[in-house]
């Protein structure tokens, strides 16, 4: 065996010979920085002054929730105001128009028959974009019916 081993050697070539590179020096300084975006979007900064969420407002119980996961489950109407019950986990909680609710910054705007006529609570929500600005947009709760059972 060690005849065969003493046969055996391998041959590596030598690395080529690396060439340098010029340096290059970036002495272009009144030139757009590649690497500052408040000078490449000056405009687009200068008009985020527009609808905005209140973070420093105290946020109320359902806003920890997502809308997708909250049920209106019924209605009150004491006098002229509208209350909504809303359903979130195991609790059932009173919400009126002014209420916040889900994690959209969402501000309840109507209780009533929409103009579909469903019992609903409409929402204003606030969405940031994929610019980062911030847009409203329009959500309902429908009310949710329970079916009786064989029906």
């Amino acid at each position: 065996m060690n005849e065969q081993a003493g046969g055996m050697r391998g041959a590596v070539k030598p690395l080529p010979e690396i060439k340098p590179f010029p340096v290059v020096d970036y002495g272009s300084a009144m030139l757009v920085e590649p690497f500052q975006a408040d000078r490449i979007e000056p405009e687009r900064q200068a008009a985020r002054g527009g609808l905005k969420p209140d973070l420093q407002r105290r946020r109320e119980p359902l806003e920890s929730f997502p809308l997708e996961s909250l049920k209106m489950v019924g209605m009150l109407e004491r006098g002229r105001a509208s209350h909504a019950l809303i359903q979130a986990d195991a609790h059932i909680h009173q919400v009126r128009v002014g209420n916040h609710m889900g994690q959209n910054f969402g501000v309840v705007t109507a209780i009533g028959v929409n103009p579909m006529g469903e019992t609903a609570v409409t929402l204003k929500e606030l969405v940031e974009d994929i610019n980062g600005d911030w847009v409203e947009r329009t959500s309902s709760l429908l009310l949710q019916e329970r079916q009786e059972a064989g029906k």
